[in-house]
């Protein structure tokens, strides 16, 4: 049987996600084994409260690290070569303009692991992200999201 699971993201963000596990599976790793060192030569270990932080610690450490290990087992690279250079694409960073917060904002299609909203970072998945994937500058592209439609018109796409 074939694994459902899948990870979806961009080659970039494939990359950062690597990158990142590496950083916690040789760097933090040793840093926390420091700290449980160190609050161990504190002695009474049933009251030490600096113990018991740095063994949290570790846990959220591993846990972290298996998570990120899956993610990366099972990752799908969205495949872009399939869309033109002037449309929007996953990778894409797209600028908009937002008619009725008249404002423009500017967004980058992503995977749906990599989805950041703080970031301005818009899975392909998301309604945003669905509405602007395949449209060109110029083109005009209606989002309805809790009732209300959201009318952004796309003013510049880049890789």
């Amino acid at each position: 049987m074939e694994n459902e699971k899948v990870f979806e993201f961009t080659k970039q963000g494939l990359e950062d996600t690597k990158n990142r596990l590496e950083l916690l599976k040789t760097k933090t790793r040793k840093e926390v084994s420091e700290k449980i060192k160190e609050a161990r030569s504190f002695g009474d270990l049933s009251e030490n409260a600096e113990y018991d932080e740095a063994k949290n610690e570790q846990a959220e450490v591993e846990a972290e690290i298996m998570r990120l290990e899956e993610m990366v087992k099972y990752a799908k690279v969205v495949d872009d070569t399939e869309y033109s250079g002037d449309t929007v694409t996953p990778g894409s960073t797209v600028t908009v303009y937002d008619r009725e917060m008249d404002e423009e904002d500017v967004y980058t299609i992503v995977g749906s692991m990599e989805a950041d909203i703080a970031n301005n970072k818009l899975s392909y998945e998301s309604p945003v992200g669905a509405a602007l994937l395949n449209k060109k500058v110029g083109d005009v592209v209606e989002v309805k999201a809790f009732d209300e439609v959201a009318t952004f018109e796309i003013r510049k796409i880049e890789r």
